[in-house]
């Protein structure tokens, strides 16, 4: 189970179910077809900054930064420039808007990588990791992995409105999932954690135990079992409805399955995909 599984059961059973059962063919079911294909507007922005930042870090790796990037080419002027030739445009209200947001995710990634060492080597960059426990098997992809003095950092990206904080990285069941199972492919402690919110230039950052990750990986595997016994209930005939029971809420209103759920379309109205964006680029 992935990591983006095991968090989008226990908020919205049916939105599991249509996207990681049904779209399986489960019972012979055709996959459902989500209502936004495109995606938000602040996903499209999310994208192109973390595949921005990203492909900087794989660069750094192979002494490479699209068609040749020497040490001195790893500057913020080319770090914007790249974000730009990144920009995904769907999503967005009109091709103006798009142009704003583009030129305020190329200021986010200059002012970001303006603080980054260029001689730094990541271990890993969209590094996949994988582990297992007792009552669980999980894996998921790691944004960046940092080797720093002989201890593993996990790095997680962030573009949102809203800054992190270190309570936010301290919660957050995918980071300690990925340090435990960092840890165990590549052999070395990975304790501490990091979420670097990409707009503000603000890292939160947690320290993990044993104890702490331990907790994570128990809330894991509940949530893991719920999904497994829910599919079985399906398996056996159970009606989706009661196997899958709706949960609706304020996200309902963003769901890229809403036309397949009932229960959702009332909790609220449909949002547009660049409701999310809330102020526009141009406003710093």
């Amino acid at each position: 189970m992935s990591d983006g599984a095991t968090g989008a059961h226990r908020p919205a059973p049916p939105a599991f179910f249509l996207h990681a059962v049904a779209a399986g063919g489960l019972r012979g079911l055709p996959p459902p077809v989500p209502d936004d294909v495109s995606g938000p507007a602040a996903a499209a922005q999310g994208a192109a900054l973390g595949a921005h930042l990203l492909r900087r870090q794989r660069a750094q790796r192979a002494a490479t930064l699209v068609g040749g990037g020497p040490i001195e080419q790893r500057v913020p002027q080319r770090a914007a420039a790249l974000l730009r030739l990144l920009w995904v445009d769907e999503g967005f209200r009109d091709g103006e808007q798009s142009y704003r947001w583009r030129e305020r995710g190329a200021r986010m990634a200059h002012d970001y990588v303006a603080h980054l060492d260029p001689a730094a080597e990541p271990r890993g960059v969209e590094r996949s990791v994988a582990a297992r426990t007792e009552a669980l098997a999980f894996s998921g992809r790691v944004d960046r992995l940092d080797d720093r003095d002989g201890e593993l950092v996990v790095v997680d990206y962030k573009t949102g409105r809203r800054p992190v904080t270190d309570d936010d990285a301290r919660s957050s069941p995918a980071l300690a999932l990925y340090a435990l199972a960092a840890g165990r492919m590549l052999r070395q402690p990975c304790r501490r954690v990091e979420l670097h919110h990409v707009p503000s230039g603000r890292v939160a950052a947690a320290e993990h135990t044993e104890a702490s990750i331990a907790r994570h990986v128990r809330r894991a595997e509940s949530v893991a079992a719920d999904a497994v016994r829910a599919t079985e209930a399906l398996r056996a005939g159970e009606d989706p409805q009661r196997a899958f029971p709706p949960s609706p809420g304020p996200l309902c209103s963003w769901c890229d399955f809403r036309s397949h759920c009932p229960e959702g379309q009332a909790a609220g109205p449909e949002r547009q995909p660049w409701d999310a964006l809330g102020d526009e680029g141009d406003e710093d």
